[in-house]
């Protein structure tokens, strides 16, 4: 017989089995009050103490598998590990057992994110086809995620193949919750192509992006795969909208297992509108938080950021070898083609286009999602730059299939920009003016920074100096603003070649200017008046000329006659 309470009557004693089953039983409601008000952790100590305190073996078993999915959503990756070790001790019914079988799976991506999670995913989703259909779908939309970070090392469960296996054991319904459009509309895009997949892809990124349609919890597991639909779609605005709502709901919800991803994230999107500072604090904090949790680094980010800075390229080449080696260890082959891809910028823009060309090939490989339209433009650039005009050719079809279908202006520009590299001289021109029309109407500030360069370029090519002067000036400003060195440099160079310096007044350093002074004053120095000055610049008249009268004195150009009141002033 079991021991009673002490201090009661044998009539007015609880069992001590009893007793802990109370007592779990309030630690298990507490914690679902403890997940709202302080987080993912909080609830996860509670549950884990239920588990623990929980006298029926069945019982323990399932406490145990709700503890460790806590446990893995707030980052405690060790104690999620001892809780499905308990768990794998004690009877378990079918969908149990599926549970057990997609936790430890997830366990396995969330450590290391490469080839050995999605085998293990896809056998638990298709555990739970007999006896949960809803969580057959959330296992295969798993099973999913975590082959694309797999890519090309996928060893037989990739993209294709674990898609097809969802299509058959988990066909599309009736159901429209976000999770089962997203898993459609991926299904659709690794089965039957991108251009069949778009308006697929746009739904589910309709549902993730609109405020309240989505679960929180399913927000906060799910948020990177509509992230890189929109990115495979230019969407920059469902690009930032996701990346910004993940971060505060991550950070809200205690969530740190996703941590590193959502700042990763976010960072991509700054460094896409060049505001580098803030990119690398989130760079940094990303590798900080997957190493105290002790999940897969998240280095990408600064990764990409370091090739578009373009500082110690040689340091730099070689810090891109050791994570290869990294990743292929890991078996996180998206990663192969992100270095690759960082690679291949970085070696445009330091102007050593073969290397870049090599690069990029690697990249382009495989169709990484969200990734392999960016490849494709650092290829066609190489390529057209080292003559190899029909690989460019052919890179540039399939960019622009995608950006065509994606219609954004993000897309229509990058695919003017990457046509203009391919063109006639003829026919380059007015290419390259869509193109930074286009860009300029969307916050690609670094991806305008290059077709400026790109232009001014082949101005330069074509004995327009006077126009190539404004583009290189208004490349090289946007590069300088941003931090991206080896591309301001690029730039500068070019300004060289088509003898475009400023001269100073002897032995007296200018005061610091803006980027529109210092266009104004090259603009000026062709001789243009403030109208033709206006034009060239997308200004005013009116502004032309304050800023040329505030900008000459403070970058000592020296003026022909009085200069005053001329509205061609003669800059020597």
């Amino acid at each position: 017989m079991a021991s009673q309470t002490p201090g009661l009557g044998p009539d007015e004693g609880l069992e001590i089995t009893d007793f802990n089953e109370v007592a779990a039983t309030e630690l298990e409601r507490s914690a679902g009050l403890a997940g709202v008000r302080s987080g993912a952790a909080a609830a996860a100590e509670l549950l884990q103490r239920a588990a623990e305190r929980t006298p029926d073996a069945t019982r323990r078993g399932r406490r145990a598998l709700n503890a460790a999915g806590a446990r893995l959503e707030s980052g405690g990756l060790d104690g999620a590990r001892e809780l499905l070790a308990m768990a794998s001790t004690c009877p378990l019914g079918d969908a149990d057992r599926a549970e057990l079988a997609h936790l430890r799976a997830r366990f396995e991506f969330a450590i290391r994110r490469g080839v050995d999670a999605p085998p293990q995913l896809l056998r638990a989703a298709e555990m739970f086809e007999s006896c949960d259909p809803d969580r057959a779908r959330e296992g295969y939309l798993d099973a999913l995620g975590a082959t694309i970070y797999a890519g090309r090392l996928h060893y037989g469960a990739g993209p294709v193949e674990v898609a097809a296996a969802a299509r058959r054991g988990a066909p599309p319904g009736t159901t429209s919750r976000p999770t089962d459009l997203l898993l459609n509309a991926l299904v659709c895009r690794l089965t039957d192509g991108y251009i069949d997949s778009v308006e697929l892809l746009q739904q589910a990124l309709t549902q993730f992006t609109a405020q309240g349609a989505v679960d929180p919890d399913d927000f906060v597991r799910w948020f990177w795969l509509p992230w890189l639909i929109a990115a495979d779609l230019w969407d920059e605005e469902s690009w930032r909208l996701i990346a910004d709502r993940a971060v505060d709901l991550v950070r809200a919800t205690d969530a740190t297992v996703a941590l590193p991803l959502a700042l990763g994230y976010r960072a991509f999107v700054l460094l896409h509108r060049g505001e580098f500072a803030a990119a690398a604090e989130l760079a940094t904090e990303a590798e900080a938080t997957a190493a105290a949790t002790g999940s897969a680094p998240v280095r990408y980010p600064s990764l990409v950021l370091a090739a578009w800075r373009g500082d110690d390229p040689d340091g730099l080449q070689a810090r891109f070898c050791r994570e290869l080696a990294d990743l292929t260890a890991r078996g996180e082959a998206r990663g192969i083609g992100g270095a690759a891809y960082a690679t291949a910028l970085l070696h445009n823009g330091l102007g050593r286009h073969e290397a870049a060309l090599a690069a990029a090939r690697v990249a382009c490989e495989y169709d990484d999602l969200g990734m392999l339209g960016l490849s494709l433009l650092e290829l066609v650039e190489a390529a057209v730059r080292t003559g190899a005009r029909d690989e460019a050719a052919s890179a540039m079809r399939q960019l622009q299939e995608r950006t065509n279908v994606a219609a954004t202006d993000w897309a229509l520009g990058v695919g003017a920009w990457a046509d203009a590299l391919l063109a006639e001289d003829e026919d380059a021109e007015p290419l390259y003016l869509e193109a930074i029309r286009r860009l300029s109407r969307c916050q690609a500030v670094v991806h305008l920074g290059r077709a400026h360069l790109a232009y001014g370029e082949w101005l330069v090519r074509n004995n327009h100096r006077r126009d190539a002067r404004i583009q290189l000036t208004r490349a090289e400003c946007i590069f300088r603003e941003v931090g991206a060195q080896a591309f301001a440099e690029r730039a500068r160079r070019e300004l060289v070649g088509a003898r475009a310096a400023l001269r100073l007044v002897p032995d007296e350093a200018p005061s610091p200017t803006t980027c529109q002074e210092v266009e104004i004053a090259q603009v000026a120095g062709d001789d243009l008046t403030a109208v033709q000055a206006g034009s060239a610049l997308y200004l005013s008249r009116h502004t032309v000329e304050w800023y040329m009268k505030k900008s000459f004195a403070r970058l000592g150009i020296v003026l022909g006659g009085d200069g005053a009141g001329s509205e061609n002033p003669d800059v020597s």
